[in-house]
């Protein structure tokens, strides 16, 4: 194993159809030493038939549906390579893309996890440019939509790199526990992002390696429940103390706030579910939040500089443009940063 050498983690449910060509891709890219590993997440359709024939050489790992973060568990747990890429079924690297992701690995020695730069719509539009955190811990895509001309032209810091093409240092991912399956999908590359940052590494964007994304963001009551669900597993555990204590009465508002929002855009009902699993889950949350907190190397102020007071996604409705709201939210967060500066 050289110190560049990558294991590509691809996880897959149902994915027959582009599977296929994302793996073509990725197999144009490997050097030796490199691994190929896909984890079949108990799909229903002739996915493993097209990943052995697609790639024969693939080390395909078929079980039942764990999600994203229990598949690329599994599959981190298999790789021995220094650098793992978790990359989408449907996300294609540009030629040269895995070469640049390497190059950032020594570029960038600090770095613990960097992605793509991810497109969309035939690479006309960024998917994204690195992922965006509020300090309510709603995240998003960073510049999603916009044109391809507004990507960052050197790597840079981002809140947390987006899993659809996300590298890890091995050494960093082992540090600080990699994917937590209990989140199952959505929002785990966020957690991982907050804590690597806690444990002392910088997180960023190559912009320089690309991968096209078939990217469509279905709504649907399982996806807010997990999203919502997922949020407050990650304010629990990688919120410093001050911090929370800061934002206490900023969550609680934005609790009642987005049982109005639910009720209005019809998912009042996961929303409800999602408070239930949290408190329920809360003694959990809390322990892991020991352990998250125990191994933190990175001061509070210097934390909350990665998140952002700004609702700027384009996907959040129209919340996110309502400008007093907006105005509040910045006035709210510069009296935080500076109490805790």
């Amino acid at each position: 194993m050289t110190a560049d050498s990558i294991a590509v983690v691809v996880v897959t449910h149902d994915s027959a159809s582009y599977v296929a060509d994302t793996l073509a891709a990725v197999r144009a890219q490997l050097r030796e030493g490199d691994e190929l590993i896909v984890v079949d997440n108990g799909s229903g359709d002739a996915t493993a038939t097209a990943v052995r024939a697609a790639a024969p050489e693939a080390r395909l790992v078929e079980q039942d549906n764990r999600g994203f973060a229990g598949g690329a568990t599994r599959g981190a747990q298999l790789a021995s390579g220094a650098l793992l890429l978790f990359l989408n079924p449907d996300a294609h690297p540009a030629p040269g893309c895995l070469d640049e992701l390497r190059r950032v690995a020594a570029q960038r020695p600090g770095w613990g996890a960097w992605q793509a730069l991810v497109t969309m719509d035939g690479g006309t539009r960024i998917n994204t440019a690195g992922n965006v955190a509020h300090f309510l811990g709603i995240s998003w895509a960073g510049r999603c939509g916009r044109p391809l001309s507004d990507a960052p032209r050197a790597p840079e810091e981002v809140a947390f790199a987006s899993g659809a093409a996300l590298v890890v240092r091995r050494d960093a991912w082992e540090r600080v526990g990699g994917f937590d399956e209990r989140y199952f999908m959505y929002c785990e590359d966020l957690d991982l992002g907050l804590r690597l940052w806690l444990g002392g590494f910088g997180v960023g964007i190559a912009p320089a390696a690309r991968v096209e994304h078939d990217y469509d963001f279905e709504k649907g009551d399982r996806k807010w429940f997990l999203l919502e669900r997922n949020r407050w597993w990650t304010i629990v555990s990688d919120y410093p103390a001050a911090l929370l204590a800061l934002l206490a009465p900023a969550l609680l508002a934005a609790e009642l706030g987005l049982l109005v929002v639910a009720a209005r855009g019809g998912w009042l009902g996961a929303k409800l579910r999602s408070q239930v699993a949290v408190a329920r889950a809360l003694p959990a949350m809390l322990a892991r939040r020991r352990g998250v907190q125990g191994r933190r190397l990175t001061g509070t102020a210097e934390f909350a500089r990665r998140l952002t007071a700004d609702l700027d996604s384009p996907y959040l409705g129209p919340v996110a443009e309502v400008a007093p709201l907006a105005a509040a939210q910045r006035a709210y967060w510069a009296v935080v940063l500076r109490l805790l500066s």
